[in-house]
């Protein structure tokens, strides 16, 4: 219950499962992974997008909170993805524009699971004061615009 995932640019991983299903703790479980995949994939984006946006940004994570069907195959049935942002300044609308184009366009992690179950994204926009403080300045909440589909 223990393999290691290698990519095709070389990089590799390790998956593994709980004792309880006979495993011994050794890797990511593979579900988990996809949750860190879509995690990374839109933090690329929205990181790259509100630097060029000329951001002061001084610390950034993203958190994906995955919620789970009960039943097997316990697949997603919901996420959340919160952008937490902390610099100088930063600006609520780039930050927004930044989630949007990751959102719509960019990520295709996000384009390909939004298909599958709703992912809801969040931010918090903090205030670097220095010497590890910080203030929350703005949160909210990014709503894509609603799509039709013709029949």
């Amino acid at each position: 219950m223990s393999f290691t995932g290698t990519s095709d640019s070389g990089f590799t991983v390790n998956l593994g499962a709980s004792p309880e299903v006979g495993g011994q703790n050794g890797g990511f479980r593979p579900l988990e992974l996809m949750a860190v995949s879509l995690g990374g994939c839109t933090a690329m984006d929205v990181i790259s997008i509100t630097t060029k946006k000329r951001q002061d940004i001084t610390g950034f994570e993203v958190k994906v909170h995955a919620e789970q069907a009960q039943e097997h195959p316990k697949v997603f049935t919901g996420a959340v993805i919160e952008y937490i942002i902390t610099g100088h300044q930063v600006d609520e609308s780039a930050v927004l524009r930044a989630i949007e184009l990751s959102s719509l366009r960019y990520c295709p992690a996000q384009g390909m699971l939004a298909q599958v179950f709703p992912i809801e994204l969040c931010y918090q926009i903090f205030e670097d004061e220095g010497s590890g403080k910080r203030t929350l300045v703005k949160s909210g909440a990014y709503t894509p615009p609603e799509q039709t589909v013709e029949k």
